[in-house]
């Protein structure tokens, strides 16, 4: 209805402009249409008049009466017009217009809330990209949770949508995995050594040195240790890949394409990305170390970008992995990181300026801490020291539905307090539970349909017009907005609007089916509320698959 009325608004702008009623200066920008915070000021409203009065040189009230005399509604959707305030023009939708609400719904099932904003136009979703250097905890997974929700609601939203993991296999981060990998191997082999602090201490370093034991013997035992590092972090960090890709199965995350960093350096980009900064006259040499005049493009301070050990920094094999998804022509660029790249993202953006790219073809999102608690308590978690619970191990607890859902409660950069004994709760508190088992009772409602031989009418033989109670006529509202939630969730980048949604539609819901009876002596009020029911079972479901959660017909 936004884009139907937006549609209505310009063409009675248009008539009046023909009718030398308002000049011919064009769309000033800025006009928006949108729902009223206070509900007695209709279903909709427009700035409109208060826009053009800016071009007009004429009071906004004089200018909305103008607009609403030239605006027509040959569809009978419009149920009242009134001009409020300094000249906002607020809309009431008809009847008619919340039936075909429905009838919409009816007619278009699953594709109902998808769009075609996109255009067909391509997206790379680099998510997460978590070293190869131990087991995904549970703040990984909220990474990677909205990451993949981001990019099932841009699919839905119309664009084409490529997920990218990029794999960090090369750097110093390696070289400590392979050794904390060996000195554990030394152990098993009663060999003294001293495991450092800064080594990785997890139990999974010990598995991982036992299955070295196992393929290998004692063949490293008296290779030179930085030979030996060389040879056993690749293999180390394969099987840890083969892990994360079983992890994101699990959690029903699917990617199109894990890339090499170690791949950057073996076809030359890395180098090719120097080349091209020296080139545009953007390096400089101080101290024995290759720099990046990064204070050109608004950094606050040059960057290294080669140290004097010939050792590249971070930034330079990532500049080199930006500018290969550059060059691979996509629309847009997204990034969903943790929130330790807090700082890193202005000399990523100018490293790419400085390469003659567009940065704001990119947009990062920095996914904030999790804090695991069980029953308000908090569970203690540390990294390197390896006492972290892993995202395996909360998808074996509370299920991949009650991870995703509650992972996807706040806006990706508010932290978020995720409870372990909460998300098993099988009642209202439970926000997942309580969104999925509106789906199920209505299922239900269905399946004693059918045993008492209740067929569904026709959808245009469907009375909605006895669909009279005020909870219905909410529950409506709420129906219709969802294409307008999932146009937000898009253009903003924020999936998180979807579960607020799912959880105001069960609210109204949930209530409703309390309090009124679906099949009763009435034929034509039982054939409205079920098709009433069976449309809201299909918004649910629909946003829920939009989140990567089921839809169950039971619970």
């Amino acid at each position: 209805m936004r884009n139907i009325l937006a549609q209505k608004i310009q063409a009675a702008v248009a008539k009046a402009q023909a009718a030398g009623e308002l000049s011919a200066g064009g769309d000033p920008g800025g006009i928006v249409v949108e729902v009223p915070r206070t509900a007695s000021h209709g279903d909709w409203s427009t700035n409109a008049a208060m826009v053009l009065a800016g071009v007009e040189r004429k009071p906004p009230r004089a200018l909305a009466e103008t607009i609403v005399r030239h605006l027509e509604d040959p569809e009978g959707f419009l149920a009242g017009i009134e001009i409020a305030g300094p000249g906002f023009i607020n809309f009431t939708l008809s009847e008619r217009w919340w039936q075909e609400v429905l009838r919409r719904i009816g007619r278009q099932g699953p594709a109902y809330g998808r769009l075609s904003l996109g255009r067909g136009r391509r997206v790379l979703l680099e998510i997460g990209s978590i070293n190869p250097t131990g087991p995904i905890h549970v703040g990984h997974g909220r990474v990677v949770a909205v990451g993949d929700a981001l990019a099932r609601v841009l699919e839905a939203a119309g664009w084409e949508v490529s997920r990218e993991y990029y794999v960090n296999d090369a750097g110093n981060q390696m070289h400590t995995l392979g050794r904390s990998v060996l000195y554990r191997y030394y152990a098993l082999y009663g060999r003294q050594v001293e495991f450092e602090a800064n080594l990785y201490q997890g139990d999974y370093v010990q598995t991982l040195a036992g299955q070295l034991r196992e393929e290998a013997k004692d063949l490293y035992l008296n290779l030179p240790e930085a030979e030996a590092v060389s040879a056993i972090y690749p293999w180390a960090a394969a099987r840890i890949m083969d892990e994360l890709r079983e992890d994101m199965e699990a959690f029903k995350v699917k990617f199109d394409r894990y890339f090499s960093e170690q791949g950057l350096y073996d076809r030359g980009s890395v180098n090719e990305t120097l080349g091209d900064l020296r080139a545009r006259g953007h390096l400089y040499e101080a101290d024995g170390a290759v720099w990046f005049r990064s204070t050109t493009f608004g950094d606050d301070k040059d960057r290294p970008l080669v140290k004097s050990n010939g050792e590249k920094t971070y930034i330079t094999p990532d500049l080199a992995y930006h500018r290969d998804k550059y060059q691979r022509g996509y629309d847009l660029l997204i990034d969903v990181w943790g929130a330790d790249h807090h700082g890193y993202i202005p000399r990523l953006k100018a490293g790419l300026e400085a390469l003659g790219l567009d940065p704001c073809r990119l947009e990062a999102l920095l996914v904030q801490m999790v804090s695991l608690l069980r029953d308000g308590v908090p569970v203690s978690m540390s990294t390197r020291a390896g006492e972290y619970v892993t995202l395996r191990e909360v998808l074996n607890e509370v299920g991949v539905d009650a991870a995703r859902f509650s992972y996807l409660l706040r806006r990706f950069d508010s932290k978020l307090d995720f409870d372990l004994e909460m998300a098993k709760r099988q009642s209202n508190e439970n926000p997942v539970y309580y969104v999925q088992y509106a789906h199920a009772r209505i299922s239900s409602v269905f399946k004693k349909a059918a045993e008492e031989g209740l067929a569904p009418a026709k959808l245009e033989d469907v009375p909605l017009n006895r669909l009279i109670e005020p909870e219905e006529g909410a529950l409506i509202k709420q129906l219709a907005s969802f294409p307008d939630v999932v146009e937000g969730a898009a253009v903003n980048l924020e999936p998180h609007r979807l579960t607020h949604y799912l959880m105001e539609l069960a609210g109204l819901f949930h209530p409703y089916y309390n309090r009124h009876r679906f099949i009763g002596e009435d034929p034509g009020l039982t054939q409205a509320r079920l098709f009433l029911a069976a449309c809201i079972r299909q918004v649910v479901a629909n946003g829920l698959g939009m989140l990567g959660v089921n839809a169950p017909e039971t619970m």
